[in-house]
């Protein structure tokens, strides 16, 4: 077994105090030229790296924040961890990334995790629509930010987007667009977006004098290809199919597109199709994909800068006490060719 280097044997190498070689790595402006280059020799030449847990002991403070998202296999996902990643590494620290995968039961692994590791403080996308992960999180007085989810009955920061106005945008350009029957693949009913994305089309609906009945939807168990294959061939299965499909996000949408494609139905001719995130992968469909774009960078770094303003506060003696803040984004309609109306 090979034993690790310590402080200690950079100390003796380097024919300093113990007490020189913390000031070396910790405030080098501190130390002569001189002995400051001789410490870092022998700590280059021993491969020494430092003890960040027991720095972090010592501090009281982690240089660790805790990102827990519901599907790291979405691209939405993706680029709200590198928007909170950046905001992170601008001050210095690094993100711990994990994946709930839409399950409440690893959600409460990765938060008793976080807990543990007693990072500096948590982004959460919850997954668990009861509350009850949060709940148990909240007595270990750990800061946290929700993101992608407005922190409805909670005291706690959120970063979201106003689901509500991006389902009304789809549904209101295809309405625009002559469309009466519209389906809606709308993923888990518990989760939050999903059910505010609905919400939205109702109200375009209703705006067009069209009733509730003129939404046909299709839940899914899940938010990616697989479920949006199964929804496009339970599409193509009803009697009176909808001449247009809003889909909950982007995922889905290439799945229902997947599965009509290889039917023989043509998009948009028969079937428009407007789907939500505007991922990368919606520009480069075989038929470009409208789509809700959510700023997603955008959120994870004001998330990130919301929980590191906590945090900041309350390390800080006398610093006016930290007010939680909801911030709600808007979206935006990017159309392609899927849900463009016949030439």
């Amino acid at each position: 077994m090979v034993q690790s280097v310590g402080i200690k044997d950079v100390a003796r190498a380097a024919g300093v105090s113990v007490g020189t070689v913390s000031n070396v790595i910790n405030r080098p402006d501190t130390v002569a030229g001189e002995t400051r280059a001789r410490v870092l020799s022998a700590i280059d030449r021993l491969g020494y790296v430092r003890s960040e847990s027991a720095r972090q002991l010592r501090a009281g403070r982690s240089r660790i924040m805790g990102l827990l998202v519901l599907d790291m296999g979405n691209p939405f996902f993706v680029d709200v961890a590198r928007g909170a990643e950046r905001a992170a590494r601008e001050a210095g620290l690094g993100v711990m990334v994990c994946n709930s995968a839409q399950n409440p039961g690893e959600e409460a692994e990765y938060l008793s995790l976080f807990a543990e590791q007693r990072v500096r403080g948590v982004l959460l996308t919850p997954a668990d629509a009861t509350g009850r992960n949060i709940e148990g999180f909240r007595r270990h007085n750990i800061p946290f930010v929700l993101v992608d989810r407005v922190a409805e009955g909670t005291t706690e920061c959120s970063v979201s987007v106003d689901d509500v106005a991006g389902g009304a945008l789809a549904v209101r350009h295809l309405v625009d667009a002559g469309h009466r029957s519209i389906a809606y693949v709308s993923g888990p009913p518990g989760l939050n977006q999903v059910r505010d994305r609905r919400t939205g089309a109702l109200n375009a609906l209703a705006e067009a004098g069209l009733g509730p009945d003129a939404l046909r939807e299709l839940p899914t168990e899940r938010l990616d290809v697989a479920a949006g294959r199964d929804a496009g061939a339970r599409l193509l299965g009803l009697a009176d199919r909808p001449t247009a499909v809003f889909c909950a996000n982007d995922l889905l949408a290439l799945g229902v597109l997947q599965a009509v494609y290889a039917a023989g139905v043509t998009v948009p001719d028969e079937l428009a199709i407007v789907g939500y995130d505007d991922i990368e992968f919606a520009a480069a469909a075989a038929v470009p994909l409208t789509s809700v774009r959510q700023p997603a960078v955008t959120l994870g770094a004001l998330a990130a800068e919301l929980l590191l303003e906590e945090t900041e506060t309350e390390a800080e003696a006398g610093r006016k006490p930290h007010e939680h803040r909801r911030v709600v984004l808007q979206p935006e309609l990017v159309v392609r060719r899927s849900s463009l109306p016949g030439r």
